[in-house]
């Protein structure tokens, strides 16, 4: 997957498109995979107008699709303040449960805190108390740069359960319905293969396999390997500077195992196609592999900026959802 790059792809101008929002979708479609797609040939800039259903054609035997078996939480929780008035918490990233200290671990309270950014009609104070359910309350800790603030929350039970009987899904800024969330959201907004909870965006790109086109792309002699990125909010973040190079890029927890990076590696030596679905799987690939190409087992934070100009290592070919204008 590389180009030539001149001076304009650097630009954040060169970026901008026309999106009226009645293209954009404000529901899935009933069938995961009868979505539209758009084959692009890099080298030969050919394009073919196709159907998801289709992309099983483009597979050959021997080759390798890596996807992000991240999971989304209900990461955003309605709230009350003190006060009275209302107030939303969109978490930022997956809370660790930590044992409780102090006045309250005799009735069972456990604490955890989190990084996130409150909606109500005035900012939050310090020490200022969110009331999600009574085995659930938040108490601000810290006010932090760009609206974000720190909160401990305080629970009685297991957290993880709390978010999904309390959460929401958080679903991305495009999305805006005068109905709101249903409960198809909780089942669509994520992936057929998400398995480790973590995310508050959901890999996109992944949304249109089915589990028999899976097994369909399987049947061609192709493996498949997960990596687990947990997408951030840093994904919606606005770019803000006019050269693209100069943007700070959000970093992300992954996790790349032994088992996938031995598959990686067999199928490169092999000669076989490595395919990424989504930028969060080629960010991972990328980010565990060597200048040689060789991938190893890598976790923790990856801040990789890929942008154009860069030397793939791994990735061979992308499946990648249309990205909003200047993002």
């Amino acid at each position: 997957m590389e180009s030539i790059v001149s001076a304009a792809d650097f630009l954040l101008a060169s970026y901008q498109f026309s999106l009226p929002e009645g293209n954009i979708a404000q529901h899935p479609l009933a069938q995961r995979d009868y979505s539209r797609l758009l084959v692009v040939d890099c080298l030969g800039e050919e394009t073919r107008d196709r159907h998801f259903f289709d992309i099983c054609d483009y597979f050959s035997a021997g080759d390798l699709l890596v996807v992000n078996n991240t999971r989304v939480f209900p990461a955003r929780l309605l709230g009350i303040k003190e006060t009275g008035g209302k107030a939303e918490l969109l978490i930022l990233e997956y809370p660790v449960a930590k044992a409780g200290t102090g006045h309250g671990d005799a009735d069972g309270w456990r604490q955890a805190e989190v990084v996130g950014l409150v909606k109500s009609a005035k900012r939050p104070q310090l020490e200022g108390k969110l009331f999600f359910s009574e085995n659930l309350v938040g108490t601000v800790l810290a006010l932090l740069s760009d609206g974000k603030v720190r909160v401990s929350l305080r629970y009685r039970g297991d957290l993880a359960l709390l978010l999904e009987q309390h959460g929401l899904m958080p679903l991305p800024p495009y999305i805006n319905r005068e109905e709101g969330q249903t409960e198809e959201d909780r089942q669509r907004y994520q992936t057929v293969y998400a398995e480790n909870p973590g995310a508050v965006a959901a890999p996109t790109a992944g949304l249109h396999f089915t589990p028999e086109l899976l097994a369909k792309i399987q049947a061609k002699g192709v493996r498949i390997a997960q990596v687990t990125l947990h997408v951030g909010y840093g994904t919606f973040a606005p770019v803000r500077v006019e050269d693209i190079r100069e943007h700070a890029i959000h970093a992300e927890y992954l996790k790349v195992s032994g088992e996938t990076a031995t598959l990686v590696n067999e199928t490169r030596i092999a000669g076989g196609v490595v395919w990424a679905v989504g930028t969060t799987s080629v960010r991972a690939l990328e980010f565990a592999a060597d200048t040689t190409g060789r991938v190893s087992a890598r976790s923790g934070f990856c801040d990789l900026y890929i942008y154009p100009g860069y030397k793939f290592r791994v990735v061979d070919n992308l499946i990648t959802n249309f990205h909003l204008p200047q993002s």
